[in-house]
């Protein structure tokens, strides 16, 4: 019998613990579910992705699954534009800009705000990331809910239908396997039932 493991990674500002509820869940479908933490303003997406790749080199498992939120899909896009040869498996992105943030291109044309996004906009979230190329599954689920600092930021300005910090149409490209909009913001998608749900649908049978 093949084994399987799922591996998350979290976005940015984050350590993972935020993650918890979604792998508990995952973890209800019948997958091992480890988490990969990484420091996402000290290191770039691409050095983070390094480190990913050795990571996931050390796990025990034939398949392994990867579930990325936010800034953590741009760290996926560097792990396969620069380490192709990864075990199978399918991959599901959760509200990750891979056309760029606007929040984040905004950020950063300031001098104010630009020290917190730290290293995440080299290569990363300025919309700049590598493109997708891998043959795997790669499904996307991307919220509509318009609550979160992007909104904030913006004072209700940004482009909708918006999860509240990411547009939804900047988390749309070619190689897609799936993309489906669901009714929850930014940190919501993390802690939805029904998008737990799609994600074990779609690293069964790799469809929503």
């Amino acid at each position: 019998m093949t084994s399987e493991m799922v591996v998350m990674v979290h976005g940015i500002w984050m350590k993972g613990t935020e993650m918890m509820v979604l792998r508990h869940r995952v973890a209800a479908c019948g997958y091992p579910v480890r988490q990969f933490s990484y420091p996402s303003l000290k290191a770039s997406p691409r050095e983070n992705a390094e480190a990913l790749n050795r990571f996931l080199q050390g796990l025990d498992a034939e398949v392994i699954h990867l579930v990325a939120h936010s800034l953590g899909g741009i760290v996926l896009l560097h792990l396969f534009d620069a380490f192709p040869e990864q075990k199978p498996g399918r991959v599901v992105m959760l509200g990750t800009p891979i056309r760029g943030s606007r929040v984040a291109q905004q950020m950063h044309a300031s001098s104010w705000w630009r020290h917190l996004l730290g290293r995440s906009v080299e290569r990363g979230l300025l919309g700049d990331a590598p493109r997708w190329r891998s043959a795997r599954d790669l499904g996307m689920l991307a919220g509509t809910h318009s609550m979160g600092i992007g909104n904030l930021y913006t004072l209700g300005k940004l482009e909708k239908p918006n999860d509240g910090t990411v547009i939804l149409a900047n988390t749309c490209s070619s190689g897609i396997a799936a993309h489906q909009s669901v009714p929850y913001s930014h940190m919501g998608l993390l802690v939805a039932r029904p998008v737990a749900t799609a994600v074990c649908r779609f690293l069964r049978h790799g469809y929503f």
